[in-house]
């Protein structure tokens, strides 16, 4: 009976497996491609596996820091704002899954529907990305801005991606059932609008594939980043260097105000390069702090030893 369970394990492991790759619209091997910046752990389906560490960490960083950060690096549409959303103060971040939708024609939907049930796919095709999320993945959707009958998910749906993935999601569309779905203890979405129509002429016509939201461009596996400001998607070979910087500047941001606080500086010695004496000053204000400190102290200590601060 012990065999027969792990031979059953292995199958629904192994179909899974295959099916998740199926069910995406672009080759595992193009989205390696197109993410060959990142080096490091992949999905089976190839998206980037930002860290957990990583993402526990984004969610303490501003977007503004983060913002500025790929600016510096070239990267000029990784944001996009007016938003509406269940929750203010809960943020959404995670790693992107992505899905394209378009207006439905017939023909397409028809073709669609038949070559997903064929792959176990069964029910409308808004529910599909749903069966490919992961633990800390967030659904990112373009919705083409559709709010009237563009409402990818209600509250039957959001209980089902919270269970999935312990995330929120992000569509360029509507959702529906907002009370329901602001019962959901951690679950916040981020939305066009709200609507009580049913989904209507939309179709599934891209998963895991770079889409736009807004002015922004997405990638699968970015790390998303969305609080009340906006939504910022972060490169995944990005991620890491982007919290670092985002973390040293809410710390420096830290020791800047208590010197001004208490006087020892002033704001025009704060606000520009730094001497020796002040950089000094804050190596000492961290070993008295070091629960300031977010990250391992020798990452700190390698990031300032790189740094013209």
């Amino acid at each position: 009976m012990k065999i027969k369970s792990i031979v059953a394990a292995a199958l629904f492991l192994s179909f899974n497996f295959f099916s998740s790759l199926h069910a995406q619209t672009i080759s595992k091997e193009e989205l390696i491609f197109l993410t060959s910046e990142w080096k490091g752990e992949r999905f089976p389906d190839g998206r980037p596996k930002v860290s957990d560490d990583l993402i526990r960490r984004a969610k303490e960083i501003a977007i503004e820091e983060a913002w500025v950060v790929l600016q510096n690096e070239g990267y000029n549409a990784q944001f996009d704002a007016n938003w509406k959303m269940i929750h203010q103060d809960v943020p959404i971040v995670g790693r992107a899954l992505t899905a394209q939708f378009m207006p439905s024609r017939p023909d397409v939907e028809k073709n669609i529907k038949e070559r997903g049930a064929k792959n176990g796919r069964i029910g409308n095709t808004n529910s599909w990305p749903i069966d490919q999320l992961s633990k800390g993945d967030v659904y990112v959707a373009d919705g083409f801005g559709k709010i009237a009958q563009g409402t990818l998910i209600g509250d039957n749906l959001g209980n089902s991606i919270y269970a999935k993935s312990g995330n929120g999601v992000v569509f360029d569309a509507s959702a529906r059932d907002l009370e329901g779905l602001s019962k959901i203890e951690g679950f916040n979405a981020f939305v066009r609008d709200w609507d009580p129509s049913y989904l209507k002429d939309v179709v599934l016509m891209g998963l895991n594939t770079p889409i736009r939201i807004g002015r922004a461009i997405v990638l699968p596996g970015d790390l998303v980043l969305a609080k009340r400001e906006g939504i910022i998607f972060i490169p995944a070979h990005l991620a890491e260097k982007v919290v670092l910087t985002a973390e040293f500047i809410a710390i420096r941001d830290k020791f800047g105000i208590t010197m001004l606080k208490e006087g020892k500086y002033t704001p025009g010695q704060i606000d520009s390069q730094w001497s020796d004496k002040l950089k000094d000053d804050f190596l000492k204000w961290l070993d008295k702090n070091p629960k300031e400190i977010p990250m391992k102290r020798s990452e700190l200590d390698e990031y300032m030893k790189k740094r013209t601060w």
